[in-house]
């Protein structure tokens, strides 16, 4: 079959919330993927900052194969050794032996497990930013501040307040004593990848201790090393109640978690809350692999490098207004509202990249991404970029 017997299939049974793929990817190895016309391309995108170590990688295939013939699904009935492994890394990572774990499947069911902690506060009034996404589910949605994303599906919950990011004063205002949560990404992701000011974060901190209410910090597309830290928030050197991390933590897989620390870790009672494939020991075997792999290889580091060089060399590319983001996820403002049309020109120039608004490109590749392959998309930028014009 080629990519337009497959277009034609996908129209013919699968419904139209993705609108029409431009493609089908048949193969992937490292960061190149094939279609099924036989095209390759350099992914840039990686499933939206998901395969964190590209396609295939011999340490997840390895876990994986292994762990699916030896013991494929227990439920939440029975306790696994890889969920026990991956909870213990997953506090660790946090550097707080207090904090403790929640498994499901998407970022979007880790933010509702964290909405429904909240409640468990007596509380039920959110504050979210302005911009912000996280996620598409009823709680979820309630909490993105994306007005075109909300509207088709009103009424949503009540109590929830979107404020401006990285405004201090308004985050001021909207909290007080009924505030059961705050939830913010450290760096915006679907919103055009948007840094807050540095001091933004633990002047939330402060404001949610004075008022008793949770901070949530959404590391779902942040977490799993994508900015040089686990999560995405250190730099600010607060301590969040809650995390919620996805996308990257199953290397693939679909494995999200919810980590709630300090008191909010003793919030849930048994039966409040759960999820029949959360934790599952396939996913979680990704995950372990996942993890060692970015401590053997540095590759936090590594990301902390290629950002430099990515900034660098994209800023000097005529066409590029802005360039910001931490570490392998990073935005790209054009002087043109012509996005979407520059991530299509990409593609047809054999790489792949996302118009995460009209004016931003949006890159997420793997933490794998070697020098070369950032030196050729560079390339690509840059003559698409100029062949525009």
């Amino acid at each position: 079959m080629k990519n337009v017997d497959y277009i034609k299939t996908w129209q013919q049974t699968t419904q139209n919330n993705y609108g029409i793929p431009a493609l089908a990817l048949v193969k992937g190895k490292g960061l190149v993927v094939t279609d099924a016309d036989g095209k390759q391309y350099l992914d840039f995108l990686g499933g939206i900052a998901t395969n964190v170590l590209g396609h295939a990688h011999p340490a997840i295939v390895k876990a994986v194969s292994k762990q699916i013939a030896q013991l494929g699904h227990v439920s939440n009935f029975y306790a696994h050794p890889n969920a026990l492994a991956l909870a213990s890394k997953l506090i660790a990572m946090t550097g707080d032996k207090t904090a403790r774990v929640f498994f499901c499947q998407s970022g979007a069911e880790a933010n509702e497990a964290a909405l429904k902690l909240s409640r468990r506060s007596g509380r039920n009034r959110v504050i979210a930013a302005q911009g912000a996404f996280h996620g598409r589910t009823i709680g979820a949605l309630s909490m993105t501040g994306q007005p075109a994303k909300r509207e088709p599906f009103l009424p949503l919950l009540k109590g929830v307040k979107h404020v401006a990011f990285g405004d201090i004063d308004a985050m001021r205002r909207a909290i007080n004593r009924k505030t059961a949560m705050v939830i913010l990404e450290p760096i915006m992701g679907e919103a055009g990848v948007i840094i807050p000011p540095t001091d933004y974060l633990a002047a939330v901190r402060e404001l949610c201790d004075k008022h008793g209410a949770l901070l949530v910090i959404d590391a779902v597309q942040t977490g799993m090393g994508r900015t040089g830290d686990w999560f995405g928030y250190e730099y600010s050197g607060i301590k969040p109640d809650v995390i919620t991390v996805a996308k990257g933590l199953g290397g693939g897989l679909p494995l999200g978690a919810m980590i709630a620390l300090g008191n909010a870790a003793t919030l849930f009672q048994p039966g409040d809350h759960g999820s029949t494939f959360g934790g599952n020991p396939v996913t979680t075997a990704a995950g372990l692999a996942a993890v060692s792999v970015i401590e053997k290889e540095k590759l936090m580091k590594k990301a902390v490098i290629h950002h430099e060089n990515l900034l660098t060399d994209i800023a000097l590319i005529p066409g590029v207004k802005e360039v910001r983001g931490a570490g392998l996820l990073i935005g790209i403002e054009l002087d043109k509202n012509n996005a979407s049309d520059i991530a299509k020109l990409m593609m047809d120039a054999g790489v792949l990249v996302n118009a995460a608004n009209a004016s931003t490109i949006r890159i997420a590749p793997a933490l794998t991404v070697s020098p070369a392959q950032i030196k050729k998309f560079i390339s690509v930028l840059r003559k698409v970029l100029s062949d525009d014009k």
